[in-house]
Order: structure tokens, then C-alpha cells, then sequence
């Protein structure tokens, strides 16, 4: 049988997928589905949502880490339970959000929230730093170059104070990826920090033939950088230096290839990226910063940096500039000379595609005749 809109579970045979979003909407948000007139931000981290229909549902944004113990999300529901009707979401940025829809009970949330400390921090919106969003890092993954949820604690740490406040001229999204494949993009934010390595993978020759299959090693590679050899005895393979790109794919298929070095792996610092098309079109950001020591636990000189960044756009930006408009708007080199940053060769953007060009990009566009 086709598939039928109307009754989505007709002829299923598997219970593999989510379940249909809308089953998980509070009520008021299920009557009201598409009516929507207008939002507002009372204060920060607190929303209100009016509805055609004069329905009011006020949402509570809370700062949460990607990572979080069942403890916390046991709490997180308790408070849920207590005052929203158990009716909460989780935002892309790993912010929770409470749906209060009985106004009496938003005050009483607010204050049990701070009463708790900084284990719910209310903030994230309007003219402020949201959370960070972020890879995996050294908890999950095996190729990165830094860590994730260490260098997003440390920068979020030192720029806390404008979480829960409008201080800033806009919105500031910083994103995190721990390397150059990036699954989860930063090339598109305000701030971005990105792991780096700097040297080819290791490889330990008398490992290759019994842990890795070649053929598969070999066609792993983007840059067709690998090619067989032999070593005494031994089936290996080699690396062309010059065309290795350091993304770790040859590692993902062979683990005898080791990518992370402790002095070849850092931190780049891109700036001035954004999806919205407000003022001006969608942008990638740009590298300001080539690199920066991995210094853990606290990542001293990306933390210095960012806030160095932050500071300067907040004390010369226009209202509602985002901080890659301020920075086109003034000139990079403006920017390189109000931050400090030094500008080196490795700043200098060569990237030459004709598709960059000729691809529309915006929605910001006239028709003509």
C-alpha cells in the first residue's frame, strides 16, 4: 500500500524511527499550532509566546552540557512535573527549555531554579552568549584533535557572564568542532574553535598487515595520499606528506595509523559566520587565529582569545550587528587592529571555487526583467 499521511502507522511492520513529533506538544501548543502571532523576551532566558487565539505559553531557557548524568535529567523531569505539567524540550544547543502555560507558576519556577544554584543557569537568549554547541571529543571519538566538552566548559566558564544577560550589541553563537571533518559544522558562526592537526599519522608498520585491510586503507583516503609498500617483510603501506590533509580517515579504517600528536594538534579560531539573513546574506566564517596551544584542563590561550574577541565587538559594534557584519562593515583590518590579533600568510583565504561564486546563496535577491 502507498503511504498515507493520514494515518502514518497503516501497514507498518517495524517500530524502527521516532514517533511523530507532534505526539510529544503540550496541549497548548497542539491547539494552537499554527497560530502563532508574535514572541517576546521578558528577561533573559524567559519567553512569551501569544496566540491568535489570546493563549500565552511562556518557555524558560536553562544552560545544560551535551553530556549529562541521569541524575540531572531525573531533576530536570522532577521540575518538569512540578510546574510545566511535565511538558519540557531540548534545543539544539543542549539549552532545556521549560513550557510554563499557567503564568502563576513562572515565578515560583524562576525562583526554585536559582535557588539551585549554577546547576540551571537562566539565560541563552536574545542579545546574549547561548551555549556552546559542540563534537564529541576525546569521550567518544577517535579522531579528534582537542577535546570538546573540556575547551566548551573553559571558554563558557570565563564567558558566563553573558549567558544570563542582553549586554552584547547581538547574538553571539560560538560552536566547537575537535577536527577538520567536523560533525557537527562551526564554519557558520559568530565564533568558531576548531581542532586541527598539523601532522600525518604515524605508522606502525608491524601492526598494518595484521589489523588493517590495505585495499580499504587506501581507498579511505580523500587525496589518494596513501599508496602500499613494503617494509623488510612486512605489508605496509606509505604516505605522501605533501598531500595528506590530516583528516583521519586512514585511522578510522586502520588503527595502526594514529593521528593525534601532542605538540601537532591545536586550536584555530574562526570568526564572523552566520546563517541569518538579516542585514546582510549568510556567510562561512573566517580564520583569525592559525593557532593555538592545546593547553589543557583549562585552555588558558583560547579562553584569553575568544574573550578578547567578544570584548572588543561588545564595546564597538552597532546594535543588532552581528559580529561578522561589524567586521565587514569596519574592515578586517579594522578587526585585526582593534583584537591585536596578529595577521599572518596563513590567514589569507585561497579557496577558488566557481560554484562559491555562482550558487545563489540568499534569499536576498531582486528579480529583473
Amino acid at each position: 500500500m502507498p503511504f498515507d499521511p493520514n494515518n502514518i502507522m497503516a501497514d507498518r511492520i517495524t517500530d524502527i524511527g521516532p514517533p511523530k513529533y507532534d505526539t510529544f506538544w503540550p496541549p497548548i501548543v497542539k491547539d494552537n499550532y499554527g497560530k502563532w502571532k508574535y514572541h517576546e523576551i521578558l528577561e533573559p532566558g524567559v519567553l512569551l509566546h501569544v496566540s491568535e487565539t489570546g493563549a500565552e505559553l511562556y518557555s524558560v531557557r536553562v544552560g545544560a552540557a551535551r553530556l549529562i548524568t541521569v541524575d540531572l535529567i531525573r531533576d530536570i523531569c522532577d521540575i518538569a512535573d512540578k510546574y510545566c505539567g511535565g511538558y519540557l524540550r531540548w534545543t539544539t544547543r543542549n539549552n532545556v527549555e521549560f513550557l510554563v502555560s499557567d503564568k502563576s507558576k513562572l515565578q515560583p519556577l524562576l525562583d526554585d531554579l536559582r535557588s539551585r544554584g549554577n546547576w540551571f543557569p537562566i539565560g541563552g537568549t536574545g542579545n546574549s552568549i547561548t551555549n556552546i554547541v559542540h563534537t564529541q571529543g576525546w569521550a567518544h571519538c577517535h579522531t579528534p584533535a582537542i577535546d570538546a566538552s573540556g575547551v566548551v566548559k573553559a571558554v563558557m566558564d570565563d564567558l558566563f557572564e553573558y549567558f544570563g544577560s542582553h549586554k552584547l550589541p547581538a547574538q553571539v553563537r560560538i560552536a566547537l568542532a575537535c577536527c577538520l571533518n567536523m560533525c557537527g559544522a562551526v564554519h557558520c558562526s559568530d565564533i568558531a574553535i576548531l581542532g586541527v592537526h598539523r601532522k600525518p599519522p604515524f605508522i606502525e608498520h608491524e601492526r598494518v598487515q595484521n589489523v588493517c585491510e590495505i585495499p580499504l586503507v587506501i581507498a579511505a583516503c580523500p587525496t589518494a595520499a596513501i599508496k602500499p609498500k613494503k617494509v623488510g617483510e612486512l605489508k605496509s603501506i606509505e604516505i605522501n606528506n605533501a598531500r595528506c590533509m590530516f583528516c583521519g580517515n586512514c585511522y578510522t579504517m586502520c588503527p595502526a595509523m594514529p593521528l593525534a600528536d601532542t605538540e601537532g594538534d591545536g586550536i584555530v579560531i574562526m570568526v564572523g559566520g552566520k546563517v541569518s539573513n538579516r542585514i546582510s546574506p549568510p556567510k562561512f566564517s573566517k580564520v583569525v587565529v592559525a593557532f593555538l596551544p592545546n593547553n589543557t584542563p583549562r585552555w588558558p590561550e583560547t579562553t584569553e582569545c575568544i574573550r578578547k574577541i567578544v570584548e572588543v565587538y561588545a564595546a564597538n559594534a552597532r546594535k543588532y550587528e552581528r559580529l561578522g557584519d561589524w567586521a565587514e562593515r569596519i574592515g578586517w583590518e579594522k578587526f585585526f587592529e582593534l583584537t591585536g590579533l596578529p595577521f599572518t600568510h596563513h590567514l589569507i583565504d585561497d579557496f577558488r571555487d566557481p560554484a562559491y561564486y555562482t550558487w545563489r546563496q540568499t534569499t536576498q535577491f531582486k528579480f529583473t526583467d
